[in-house]
């Protein structure tokens, strides 16, 4: 599995941006596929993800203002960012996992696959 970001960048508080994930290799249904980041000097956290049948669960901190959405033809996860604040600042990291167990879907330890990562910088 191959995970491949972009879309991050600077903006200012209360901007908008859009991460993408082009993902390639997995013919695996039943899978989830997340968003995380990780600030300097924190732990990974989990931010949205999407199961195969759809399913999508949020982190609180960003429930109204991001959108997780998969262009399954293009095989692309895109997070979709408004109303930005500075601690979205962090690295983004694209997720997938083969298997998806209720409940773990933004536990980033559950997760086999990374992408690179994505710098998203939001000052204020």
């Amino acid at each position: 599995v191959l995970l491949v970001e972009s879309g991050g960048g600077t903006v200012q508080t209360g901007g908008s941006l859009r991460l993408s994930c082009a993902a390639s290799g997995f013919t695996y249904s039943g899978y989830c596929m997340g968003w995380f980041r990780q600030a300097p000097g924190k732990e990974r956290e989990g931010v949205a993800s999407l199961r195969s049948n759809g399913i999508i669960r949020y982190a609180d901190s960003v429930k109204g203002r991001f959108t997780i959405s998969k262009d399954s033809a293009k095989n692309t996860l895109y997070l979709q960012m408004n109303s930005l604040k500075p601690e979205d600042t962090a690295m983004y990291y694209c997720g997938f996992r083969a298997s998806c167990a209720w409940g773990s879907e933004l536990r980033p330890t559950t997760y086999s696959y990374w992408g690179q990562g994505t710098q998203v910088i939001v000052s204020s």
